[in-house]
């Protein structure tokens, strides 16, 4: 049984680079669940992209009929518009963010999934919950770290460990 799910996402990072968090709302039915973290560096991209990867690996059941609700023209065009599959073709040179793209792919395969691209601040209830999440996450005493961010140009990250 395919089942229809409606996930929303955002993200954000104060500085970009600089502390970001993401917020996701999947909705099912009468189930609901809200899933938000906090980055101490990271990018505004990487945490618009790393919401719509959360809400999708929270699914349990591969076939699900999902449609993700972002106001992130970089995600939602990357797939919609074919941008991402010429990226993956090209073996992602030159690409950023490569490590969550792959990491994309690997569960959007798993499902039949559409974007919508709705615009931010406008009053649509729960991409404002997404975008509360995602800045006070980003604003937490406990800030994770995005491992995968790197400077450009600089194939290490900035910190290993916390820095108070």
């Amino acid at each position: 049984m395919a089942y229809k799910i409606t996930i929303y996402t955002d993200g954000t990072a104060r500085g970009n680079p600089g502390p970001g968090g993401y917020g996701v709302v999947l909705i099912c039915g009468s189930h609901r669940l809200e899933k938000t973290e906090g980055f101490r560096l990271t990018t505004n991209n990487r945490m618009e992209l790393l919401a719509v990867i959360t809400g999708l690996e929270a699914l349990k059941q591969p076939g699900s009929n999902v449609t993700i609700y972002t106001d992130s023209k970089y995600v939602a065009d990357a797939v919609e518009k074919g941008w991402l599959f010429r990226w993956e073709a090209k073996s992602f040179r030159k690409t950023k963010n490569t490590d969550l793209w792959k990491r994309f792919l690997k569960i959007y395969r798993k499902h039949n999934v559409k974007f919508i691209w709705i615009k931010g601040h406008a009053g649509h209830p729960e991409n404002e919950l997404c975008d509360r999440m995602a800045v006070e996450s980003s604003l937490g005493n406990v800030l994770s770290e995005d491992t995968g961010y790197k400077p450009d140009g600089d194939d290490v990250t900035i910190f290993s460990q916390h820095v108070e």
